[in-house]
């Protein structure tokens, strides 16, 4: 997919505290949580690099530290990687004005802003194209979803111009939403307050298009999602497995699972839907695995289950143990015979004792 695109440099936003992922965000970025057996964000940057983005800037806040350890230069992506912190949140417009201090673009040279929390299959060296060819100040990605009530909705005239930025309503005019991807003009992120906070969804895309700039739609109906939930999280790297959302940073091929190094799955367990076994996992006779994430180091015991759900690094669910929709933080134990589900979460080194937990009123 190598685009023409070979100058394109990008800011990728990684700044959020992904409080709505909590337990898994207490100690590791939303960006960094191992996804189809990668950091989240390795999806992004080779996805980026396949459409010809050479430079990255990453614009962090939130443990700030552990970025560059995790990618270094970029060498391995075939990409030039630069780490600029805001030492207080500036918000997203805030953030992009700040990162932009690194770049090395000129005023009409176009820059590419990639949302940290994102999968997405769209065409971003088309985005790129429409925004040139168009001569746009700023040309926004939206989604169609059939559900719009739950975001902002963007509506356009009919040569793709952004006529508002409307907040939820239960009665939206539009399905297609923004989509977090977004093309500048150089300049115009110049323009953006420095130093200050700013939001480039409530102040600067609102001020572009009532001063009559040109801000343009991009819109697809290719697969999105917004990895912002741990159901939304695990259904990203179900896909990436599975192969809905093909991703060059996959580290084997796809299929019902991706067993990484050292993963022991016993003859006689089911693991199937996507499920990511992470390395040294284990998961015994009898077990079933299904459209989850097993972080480094889990065990899933005998004759338990694990459905739609996070397991944690060094976590155990334990013989006979039921775990659907649930989040098991790093290191816990999930006693025998317990029922987690609905969305529970179990916080990093907690110990459930043998039926602590049930749904069901069988003994």
């Amino acid at each position: 997919m190598e685009s023409s695109l070979p100058d394109l440099e990008a800011i990728l936003l990684v700044g959020g505290q992904g409080t709505r992922l909590r337990p898994l965000t207490l100690g590791t970025p939303k960006p960094l949580l191992p996804t189809a057996g990668v950091p989240f964000l390795a999806h992004q940057l080779a996805r980026a690099r396949s459409f010809g983005v050479r430079r990255i800037v990453f614009a962090t806040s939130y443990k700030a530290a552990m970025f560059e350890p995790a990618f270094g230069d970029g060498e391995a992506f075939d990409l030039s990687l630069e780490y600029i912190t805001e030492q207080t949140p500036l918000g997203t417009g805030g953030a992009i004005r700040n990162a932009a201090e690194a770049l090395t673009s000129g005023p009409d040279d176009p820059v590419l802003i990639l949302n940290g929390d994102i999968l997405s299959g769209h065409d971003i060296g088309e985005q790129v194209r429409l925004h040139r060819e168009r001569e746009a100040d700023v040309t926004l990605h939206l989604t169609e979803v059939d559900d719009p009530t739950r975001f902002g909705c963007v509506p356009t005239d009919e040569t793709g111009r952004v006529t508002a930025f409307l907040e939820k309503t239960p009665d939206p005019v539009t399905n297609r939403i923004n989509a977090g991807c977004y093309v500048f003009t150089r300049s115009v992120i110049d323009a953006i307050p420095r130093g200050e906070v700013v939001s480039v969804e409530r102040e600067t895309f609102p001020g572009l298009i009532e001063s009559g700039r040109l801000v343009l739609g991009y819109a697809t109906r290719t697969y999105w999602l917004d990895v912002g939930t741990p159901a939304a999280y695990v259904q990203g790297s179900r896909d990436l497995v599975l192969g809905r959302l093909a991703s060059p940073a996959l580290p084997g091929p796809t299929g019902e699972h991706l067993a990484l190094e050292g993963a022991v799955i016993a003859s006689g367990a089911k693991v199937l839907g996507g499920t990511t076994v992470g390395a040294r996992s284990v998961v015994e006779a009898g077990a079933s695995v299904v459209g989850s994430v097993l972080s480094d180091d889990a065990v899933v015991e005998a004759g338990a289950s694990v459905v739609d759900s996070v397991v944690g690094q060094g976590a155990r669910v334990c013989a006979g143990a039921v775990v659907r929709d649930a989040v098991i933080g790093d290191g816990a134990i999930v006693g025998p015979g317990n029922e987690l589900q609905h969305g529970v979460r179990i916080w990093p080194g907690v110990e459930l004792p043998e039926r602590a937990l049930r749904y069901s009123s069988d003994v």
